[in-house]
């Protein structure tokens, strides 16, 4: 079964789909967990050398997409490994965005409660989301990024400018001194990016949706770049405005350095208002597609109707995004997420293509 030839994505859709993915939870809790995980301001080299394996990453994942045009992982990984285990990839695939759904979707209820609506229980916060969501996901992937590149340029202008104001506090000396400690602080660190960096696994799925496959290179290739320099800039903004050490204590460090300044004359006070406005629609982005993804991969795995899916995953979701008792078990379940995400998106194409080459070069030696 094939994709649906009227629902289909143009080359900039897939740029955006591909940063929104990214770029939803990571900037705002990155610059803490690299900075526990290394003691030093080094993070901004660890940011670019995880983009770089995200990259990597995404170029073979599009190398083995266009060996099997308009077909989603879900749909030519049996032709790959066979009907058992690639079905057991396709549900483990299902089960990870799950969670990664969910993942996000408590995000995005604790951060509202803590910053907006202090004493709203967070359950009503996630239902409200979960059903925004499925509003727009019943309509399928064209829908999905028409919204995105609706939302990702205003959400860029608004981020740029409330982190150009917390320049004020800016110091320079607390990115130095640049490799202090050496090299190890900062492969240390890569891995703390991998939450940040996630999501471009799932262009195992949609890239089977674009309009032009062959430049499905050049998307992921500029939507990691943009990504990249996103998570860069934070990084460098975070850092210097807070420092290593005040960096590993905040919660939230991102919403913190904006909440560090005030701009005297101005009625407005709270800035990271409107950062968590514009945030919350970039996390809310990142749920989309996980919940969409989820929702392709149980119809087409149990050849189901793809609305049937969506609205029995609801529950499911919920109650995944439910369990985690504190925010600190959430952090670790992101924790998990990211380490999954290259496993998913760098390992397993490796795996899948390699054997796709040595398949068809066996078979061309033997049809010589």
């Amino acid at each position: 079964m094939m994709t649906n030839p009227k629902d289909r994505i143009s080359t900039l859709q897939a740029v955006v789909v591909l940063t929104s993915t990214h770029i939803g939870v990571g900037s705002l809790i990155m610059p803490r967990t690299a900075a526990e995980a290394m003691g030093t301001p080094d993070g901004w080299i660890s940011v670019i050398l995880g983009g770089l394996l995200a990259i990597v990453a995404s170029m073979i994942i599009t190398k083995l997409n266009q060996w099997f045009p308009g077909q989603t992982f879900y749909q030519y990984n049996q032709q790959i490994v066979g009907k058992w285990l690639g079905s057991l990839l396709s549900l483990s695939l299902t089960i990870y965005s799950i969670v990664f759904a969910a993942f996000e979707l408590r995000i995005v209820g604790e951060i509202t409660q803590f910053y907006l609506l202090d004493g709203t229980p967070i359950s009503f916060i996630t239902i409200t989301m979960m059903w925004v969501g499925v509003y727009l996901i019943v309509a399928g992937i064209n829908p999905i990024a028409r919204v995105f590149t609706i939302l990702f340029p205003i959400t860029l202008v608004i981020y740029f400018l409330v982190l150009c104001l917390s320049l004020k506090i800016f110091e320079l000396d607390h990115l130095r001194p640049v490799l202090g400690l050496g090299i190890l602080p900062v492969l240390k660190g890569i891995p703390s990016t991998f939450l940040s960096y996630s999501g471009f696994e799932f262009m195992l799925i949609w890239l089977a949706f674009m309009q032009q496959p062959q430049k499905a290179g050049k998307a992921a290739l500029l939507g990691t770049l943009v990504s990249m320099i996103i998570y860069f800039i934070t990084m460098v903004v975070v850092i210097g405005g807070l420092s290593v050490d005040e960096t590993k204590t905040l919660l939230w460090p991102t919403l913190e350095v904006v909440r560090e300044y005030e701009v005297m004359g101005l009625f407005i006070e709270r800035f990271e208002t409107f950062l968590l406005a514009v945030w919350i629609m970039q996390i809310f982005t990142t749920f989309v597609i996980c919940y969409y993804m989820a929702s392709l991969g149980l119809a087409q795995l149990f050849r189901k109707k793809l609305n049937s899916c969506i609205y029995f995953l609801l529950p499911v979701i919920f109650i995944i995004a439910m369990y985690a008792e504190d925010i600190n078990g959430v952090f670790r379940l992101g924790d998990i997420i990211g380490y999954v995400a290259f496993i998913f998106g760098g390992a397993l194409p490796i795996i899948l293509l390699s054997v796709t080459f040595l398949r068809r070069k066996k078979h061309e030696k033997a049809s010589q």
